[in-house]
């Protein structure tokens, strides 16, 4: 079984943004997308918002799973392959913010545009072609072109905007923050 982390803290995209989270959000569920140990999402779920994390891997969601219930917080653990075109959670529920970090499989682009309701937030964050040069991951199936993430959403309230390196070691990333018109 893998070793997945299990991190206390949410990202620093998502935590500097939370101000977006108002109640008017609650009406839907939100979506941790490849939610990998689920640290975004239970950051959310501890403020009162219902969020579904989904994730590939059955041992993450298994451990996610035992954390949620040791936390005492109610989630909606779905096992999808969204590579594998299983996007049937995408197509069959409408979410009021969907949070995807470290996570590129173009196809879904589509997809997440619709799943996400009117004034719905979207918080993004991968992996450019730059991150080649530091280290995994270097397949440039999982890497952002430049200006790729921002051009999906250009029509959308953008609310924050970044592509750069970061971090010691470095990281280069592509960061996106919007809403949905």
């Amino acid at each position: 079984m893998a070793d997945y982390r299990v991190c206390d803290e949410p990202d620093s995209l998502l935590r500097n943004h939370l101000t977006l989270f108002t109640p008017e959000l609650r009406q839907f569920p939100i979506l941790d997308l490849a939610c990998g140990d689920g640290h975004n999402g239970i950051f959310l779920a501890q403020r009162g918002f219902q969020v579904v994390f989904a994730d590939r891997s059955e041992a993450a969601l298994e451990q996610l799973g035992r954390r949620t219930d040791a936390l005492g917080i109610a989630a909606t653990l779905c096992r999808i392959d969204l590579e594998m075109k299983d996007t049937d959670l995408l197509s069959a529920l409408k979410f009021s913010a969907i949070l995807v970090f470290r996570y590129l499989h173009r196809q879904l682009i589509p997809a997440i545009r619709i799943a996400l309701v009117p004034g719905g937030i979207l918080i993004y964050e991968t992996f450019t072609e730059q991150q080649a040069q530091f280290g995994r991951p270097k397949n440039p199936d999982h890497l952002l072109k430049q200006g790729e993430l921002i051009s999906w959403f250009q029509d959308w309230e953008v609310l924050h905007s970044f592509e750069g390196i970061v971090g010691e070691p470095p990281k280069a990333i592509a960061q996106l923050v919007c809403r949905k018109p």
